[in-house]
């Protein structure tokens, strides 16, 4: 079975607005409501590409309720979140008009508790599960929540997928995940550089590599994406054409299709495949990639084995 982790869900308000105008009255051209957080991003797409998981966090309030009935009721996919009694899930307001803005909530407060409630939902977790661990973290947990979760499991050989950043990720490798998802501007703040071109890229990928990781997939926007495989083999890829709607989403779309790939078929090299495929087509589509949309672009995906 997969899990993913959600610390700190949400109600996402996405609206689209003409010319926005601040101090001023201004109407929605659109907008549409829908559960956030990258875990459960990766659980919805997960459920388009005919693949069950089940998303673990904590929720809260009015909001909460919200945010798991619609997981329930309009993706079917079951929901092991703690309720929070005290506090309100947060609502993130995302606006598009001449220039995209964000407005993000805080949350609940976790308590130890609630953590301990957590710990024993990961006991039903079983040798060969993946357990996928996204996002930032509420500012009432420790930086090495990530780190503490996979030293709980390490004994069951769980296959951890870590999508993070900063410490979060750094913090990890020692446990040797199974797959971490940096994209370049974060490849570039963890290890304080800039990078200029793929070479530079692999080399800190490799790094990453050398610290822990067994697999790195690399997101270059609409350069591509770089794949290191656990055998040390390199893979590039160029993205499909396709005209970008929406780059909410497109970075747990392409874990998600990373996983889908590799359990259908237990190949790296498809299962990459799919993550850029799957990536695009949230990329080039206002709601989550379906699984029609994916196949279709999976035949314009042709990797090369980058040569040293």
């Amino acid at each position: 079975m997969i899990y993913t982790v959600t610390f700190n869900p949400s109600i996402d308000y996405l609206v689209h607005v003409d010319h926005f105008k601040i101090g001023e009255v201004n109407r929605t051209h659109s907008e549409k409501i829908l559960p956030g957080g990258k875990g459960i991003n990766v659980s919805i797409v997960l459920k388009n590409l005919g693949i069950k998981s089940i998303p673990f966090g904590f929720i809260a309030g009015f909001t909460g309720q919200e945010i798991e009935r619609r997981i329930e009721d309009d993706f079917d996919i079951p929901t092991h979140f703690i309720k929070i009694q005290n506090g309100y899930s947060r609502i993130n307001f995302k606006m598009k008009s001449d220039e995209e803005s964000e407005v993000n909530g805080n949350g609940p407060e976790i308590n130890k508790q609630h953590l301990s409630e957590f710990y024993k939902k990961l006991d039903c977790l079983e040798m060969g599960d993946i357990l996928v661990l996204s996002g930032s973290i509420p500012k009432c947990l420790s930086h090495d929540i990530y780190y503490e979760i996979m030293k709980y499991l390490k004994d069951k050989e769980i296959k951890v997928v870590v999508d993070a950043t900063g410490h979060l990720l750094l913090k990890v490798l020692e446990l040797k995940p199974f797959l971490v998802k940096p994209n370049k501007h974060e490849l570039e703040e963890m290890f304080h550089v800039k990078l200029f071109n793929k070479q530079d890229i692999i080399l800190y990928g490799k790094k990453l590599q050398e610290m822990g990781a067994k697999n790195i997939l690399i997101s270059m926007a609409g350069d591509g994406a770089i794949y290191i495989c656990e055998n040390g083999k390199v893979y590039l890829s160029e993205v499909p054409k396709g005209i970008v709607k929406n780059s909410v989403g497109a970075g747990d779309s392409m874990v998600a299709g990373f996983i889908a790939g590799y359990i259908k078929t237990k190949s790296y090299v498809h299962a990459f495949r799919m993550g850029v495929a799957t990536g695009s087509a949230s990329a080039f589509s206002e709601d989550l990639a379906k699984e029609s949309e994916v196949l279709n672009l999976l035949k314009q995906i042709h990797e090369v084995e980058y040569e040293y």
